[in-house]
């Protein structure tokens, strides 16, 4: 099960007391309290497994290491360890607490969630002229603590995109080793599944439905994957009686989702052509091209419609490089 929004608890770790002492030296004298050490910090770093999300679906609750207290002969407490939350790369974090939001973009990157306190100064640090044997000493300050909401959005240079059962799922598997579920009823595809394209990455959208961005189904949480894929292949079944109705469904929905995923890249695969009659499909891809000049006939079995939309992926790629 993909876990990809979430909402957990962190706690960054205190300071630690400082401490009052006196040497108990022969022939030495005055304050040997050591200060506390600061508490432990929470970060979150990313990583290429887009399953990672799944480690808070049972703990929500995560905090930090705390400081040590000072001691006597000038000892000062250790530091806290920090604590570090591997999160997939495409996680927007937003803190609750402080309205901040950070963007977790590149494997190895790392932000900072909640600082931890700083500890409190020991006596020896309060000595002066005037007070020679001071009992004076600070408690450590208390970490930052923040509730924080994870919501991971896919990074993907292809998006596939359409309503249930086109043959988005099939041609994933074509394309790349992927090995998603594939079954002749809709729905079969209920979580984002991945594959590589040689340098692409592939995103396999689960099917969309009229009413989705009003949150009908579940496609308020399909549509946010699509929002940092660089590039739509738009899949319709060859089995519609109206492709162009199917079309303006979906770019409907993802319009009314976000307007901007209106002005991504777009190619249009009309899939299962060997469903169809060589004249059927060519009057349906007409049909399209009216509306997407991108338009192109696919079918698995064909060599043809393959080496096309072989030969867009392989333009995706030679840009991405370039």
């Amino acid at each position: 099960m993909l876990i990809d929004d979430i909402i957990i608890k962190i706690s960054a770790g205190h300071g630690g007391r400082g401490a009052v002492a006196f040497n108990k030296n022969m022939m030495s004298l005055g304050p040997v309290g050591g200060s506390g050490g600061r508490g432990g910090s929470v970060y979150a770093e990313g990583i290429s497994d887009l399953s990672a999300l799944r480690q808070f679906r049972f703990k929500k609750e995560f905090a930090a290491e705390n400081g040590q207290d000072g001691r006597s002969q000038f000892r000062d407490g250790n530091d806290g360890k920090d604590l570090v939350l591997k999160v997939p790369v495409g996680t927007v974090i937003h803190n609750l607490a402080t309205k901040n939001t950070y963007d977790i973009a590149k494997v190895g990157e790392r932000v900072l969630l909640a600082e931890g306190g700083i500890g409190g100064k020991g006596n020896f640090l309060f000595r002066s002229s005037v007070n020679t044997t001071p009992t004076r000493f600070q408690p450590g300050l208390p970490g930052e603590a923040s509730e924080l909401h994870l919501e991971l959005k896919y990074i993907a240079d292809v998006g596939f995109v359409g309503f249930p059962n086109v043959g988005k799922s099939s041609l994933l598997n074509e394309l790349t080793r992927a090995k998603s579920k594939v079954a002749n009823y809709p729905f079969t595809t209920l979580e984002p599944n991945l594959g590589v394209y040689y340098e692409l990455i592939l995103a396999d959208i689960p099917g969309l439905i009229e009413g989705s961005s009003d949150g009908r189904g579940l496609g308020i949480k399909f549509l946010r994957h699509i929002e940092r894929v660089k590039t739509l292949f738009h899949c319709i079944s060859a089995e519609s009686d109206s492709p162009a109705e199917d079309y303006h469904k979906i770019r409907r929905e993802l319009g009314n989702y976000k307007k901007e995923l209106l002005e991504k890249p777009e190619y249009v695969f009309l899939t299962k052509c060997d469903l169809l009659s060589p004249k059927e499909a060519k009057e349906k891809v007409a049909a399209l091209k009216k509306i997407n000049k991108h338009t192109f006939a696919l079918s698995l079995y064909e060599a043809k419609g393959m080496d096309a939309l072989k030969k867009i992926l392989n333009a995706i790629k030679a840009e991405k490089i370039a």
